[in-house]
């Protein structure tokens, strides 16, 4: 049987001529959230994704916002990406696999992981708006690419309908707050790593 890894969390820190991060992430976390990205709305989708997923996430990064918000949305899915593949290890007990549906008012997202160590997005949305606020709504797919690229992980993004933009994507980074604490959750049933190869 599967017993419970010790600290599987991880702490990145990425300096470019673009930007600066140092991010911190705990898979069997409460719930503890801190951002600091100068992106309050990627700020805010980060305290949901951590909060639904039961992680502790602490992100602080400085980047060149005054020209857009592009590279630090970019980076800092790359540094949650390593840092979760960090965190899990070897995956030794883990389910892998993780699904969510979560609904927010009109919107209905799904999210299905797979932590399979071959990464792929799959991302199957239409905005009604290409902003909300000062945010482009193209950065959730750069995040999203980033974060499975890094991470190592299959990831299928689905918004099945929506009328308003923010709820449609804040659905997004709930479900994939609960897929990701499916698929990371340890099954005391499964001994080594759930494949049939031996290794993830």
């Amino acid at each position: 049987m599967s017993e419970m890894p010790k600290n599987r969390a991880a702490s990145i820190e990425r300096n470019t001529n673009e930007t600066q991060i140092a991010l911190s992430f705990a898979v069997d976390g409460a719930g503890n959230s801190k951002q600091d990205s100068g992106v309050p709305f990627l700020d805010h989708m980060l305290d949901l994704f951590t909060r639904h997923g039961h992680f502790d996430l602490d992100v602080k990064a400085k980047g060149d916002i005054e020209i857009d918000y592009h590279h630090t949305v970019e980076d800092i899915g790359i540094c949650l990406g390593h840092a979760l593949r960090e965190a899990l290890g070897d995956k030794k007990g883990i389910k892998r696999y993780g699904n969510a549906f979560v609904p927010m008012d009109d919107a209905l997202a799904q999210v299905v992981i797979d932590i399979s160590n071959r990464p792929h997005l799959e991302y199957r949305a239409t905005y009604q708006t290409q902003m909300v606020g000062s945010f482009p709504t193209e950065l959730v797919h750069e995040f999203l690419w980033k974060f499975a690229l890094e991470a190592r992980i299959n990831l299928h993004v689905i918004v099945h309908y929506g009328v308003n933009t923010h709820h449609m994507i804040e659905a997004i980074f709930k479900a994939l707050g609960r897929a990701l604490d499916e698929a990371t959750t340890i099954d005391p049933r499964v001994k080594g790593v759930p494949s049939t190869k031996g290794v993830l």
